[in-house]
């Protein structure tokens, strides 16, 4: 009778995975009293067949849910209707319950007769007793059985917690419940005294940023996030996640971040390889509508790189909403995975980030100052503008005042904290981060976090000749236009090298540099193009074509 109950109250099996003969348990290895020994992989097909009664159940219920998600969503416009037509009064609101209330019988009925097909099932009794055995005992054994099945990440047990690593336990400067430290805009009038008064004034417009950010702003930002979507990639993620464990060897994981939040990860370790470039770690951050199954985490794969994915707070298997602080505090958690349970030193991580995942990247380099490197693709310097461009020029002060209040991607202030390598990739026919039309390259919002990042690291270079040179090499659109440019001013790299480096060898590394400051203005120009183009790589592909591997190279240093 308990099993039964767990199978009604169960997870959702999707998959069971082809097992490796390496990594099934040696045979002289006795089996402790809560591990459970997994038939061989050749009696049990890949893919889980429930039996005819949990099928139809499972579609009843999946498209039940489906109706729930479009009535949420749609639901101020129903409730608007309803009071508009008088449907909201007492004595039609009371019968519209009584069927309510037996629709959610039938629904709880469905669910017991799914429960009665998963229990006639062996594959899922068989599931069932794994998952259960592994919330009672997390040993490794239990856990690599478990890892043979892809299910309701719901039930997935806790791999690592935020609090794990004794330094976080002994030190007070980590992160508290309330989440990781951001940089904080500043008010957009300055010196206004902040009286009571003035407070009240604020607060009807304060209530509507804090509406338009949690219903539509949030979910424009982050199309990823909403269920229907996901439920259409249903089938896709699962293909992709299938793909990374049963051929690259992925390990799937639960992280619990310091908000709450549960984060879904996978990581696909190289060390073992002959490749050397398996020894460093790539941590990739997707976009607004990425998922790690089928994301930017594939360029790093075909590189030959270990590869730690993760997917967004709200996204697939991780709970939660992406807003910037969750956000922060899911990138917080996955860098302390990597360097606590996965044995990475900081200076052996990399950050990738595609898009919008951008923002998570910055912060990561920001408040990781010792990670190796770091490449933005196809990034943008602040969300702003991009947001200006899709909503009407009357909205302009409300839509300011909610992305700076409440959606606060500021990746040019955050990278500019940090001082190792960076490397940009800018999409010459990016249709996303363009504040124009794809062909006006100079609309690109990866400009501007190009000319921020160097006017901060070389404030004297990029003086007023430097950056206008640099602006017209941004200008270029193809390969041939570049060359022509750069040639024009006759840069000669030797010398850029030689004077970077007595100037490092004489100051220190750390930024910002004062070099430049008596130099001619020929050679701050020529020192201006050398940066630019050392910092920014072009790449002739819209905005979501995957990059290739031949271009994912580290960034440039002395």
């Amino acid at each position: 009778m308990a099993k039964l109950l767990s199978c009604v109250l169960g997870p959702r099996l999707y998959k069971i995975y082809r097992e490796r003969d390496s990594e099934r348990a040696p045979s002289g290895v006795p089996e402790t009293p809560t591990s459970v020994t997994t038939p061989p992989s050749s009696s049990w097909d890949t893919y889980y067949q429930p039996r005819a009664l949990e099928k139809h159940a499972d579609s009843i219920l999946a498209l039940a849910s489906v109706f729930w998600s479009i009535s949420y969503y749609s639901s101020p416009f129903a409730f608007f209707y309803l009071y508009r037509k008088g449907y909201l009064s007492l004595s039609k609101v009371v019968p519209f319950s009584h069927y309510a209330g037996t629709l959610l019988l039938l629904l709880a009925g469905v669910a017991c007769l799914r429960g009665i097909g998963r229990w006639t099932n062996p594959q899922y009794r068989q599931f069932i007793t794994i998952l259960e055995a592994t919330h009672r005992n997390h040993s490794a054994e239990n856990k690599r059985q478990l890892a043979n099945y892809n299910f309701d990440f719901k039930s997935w047990p806790v791999d690592f917690h935020w609090e794990e690593p004794s330094s976080r336990k002994e030190s007070r400067g980590g992160p508290s419940r309330q989440g990781v430290a951001l940089l904080r805009p500043e008010p957009l009038h300055r010196g206004t005294a902040d009286t009571l008064l003035n407070r009240v004034k604020k607060l009807p417009c304060q209530i509507t940023s804090y509406l338009v950010a949690h219903t539509l702003g949030r979910r424009m930002l982050y199309p990823g996030s909403v269920y229907l979507l996901q439920k259409a990639l249903m089938p896709m993620l699962l293909q992709g996640q299938a793909r990374l464990v049963e051929e690259c060897n992925g390990r799937r994981a639960k992280l619990l971040a310091c908000d709450g939040n549960e984060i879904d990860t996978m990581f696909v370790d190289r060390r073992g390889t002959a490749e050397p470039q398996g020894q460093k770690l790539v941590i990739c951050c997707e976009g607004n509508a990425g998922f790690y199954e089928v994301g930017c985490i594939s360029t790093p794969l075909e590189a030959g790189y270990s590869v730690l994915g993760w997917n967004h707070p709200g996204f697939a298997g991780s709970t939660g909403v992406p807003f910037p602080q969750n956000e922060a505090n899911a990138m917080d958690v996955v860098v302390q995975f990597a360097i606590h349970r996965l044995g990475f030193q900081p200076q052996d991580i990399i950050i990738y980030a595609w898009s919008i995942g951008g923002f998570t990247a910055t912060w990561a380099a920001m408040s990781y100052p010792d990670i190796s490197a770091v490449i933005l693709d196809a990034s943008f310097d602040d969300l702003v503008p991009l947001a200006l461009k899709v909503m009407p020029d009357s909205w302009r002060g409300l839509v300011t005042r909610t992305v700076r209040q409440h959606l606060n991607l500021n990746n040019a202030e955050q990278l500019c904290r940090y001082q190792g390598p960076v490397l940009l990739i800018r999409r010459t026919k990016d249709e996303i981060i363009t504040t124009t039309v794809p062909e006006d390259i100079m609309s690109n919002r990866g400009n501007d976090l190009l000319l921020k990042l160097l006017q901060y690291r070389y404030p004297r270079v990029m003086a007023e000749e430097g950056l206008r040179v640099v602006r017209q090499w941004l200008e270029a659109s193809s390969q041939l236009e570049e060359a022509s440019i750069y040639s024009r001013w006759e840069v000669e790299e030797d010398w850029c090298l030689s004077v970077l480096r007595s100037y490092q060898a004489e100051h220190g590394p750390d930024f910002p540099w004062s070099v430049g400051e008596d130099m001619s203005a020929d050679g701050r120009r020529q020192l201006a193009l050398f940066l630019a183009q050392k910092y920014l790589h072009n790449f002739e592909a819209t905005h979501c074509t995957p990059l290739p591997a031949p271009n994912f190279q580290m960034p440039w240093h002395l």
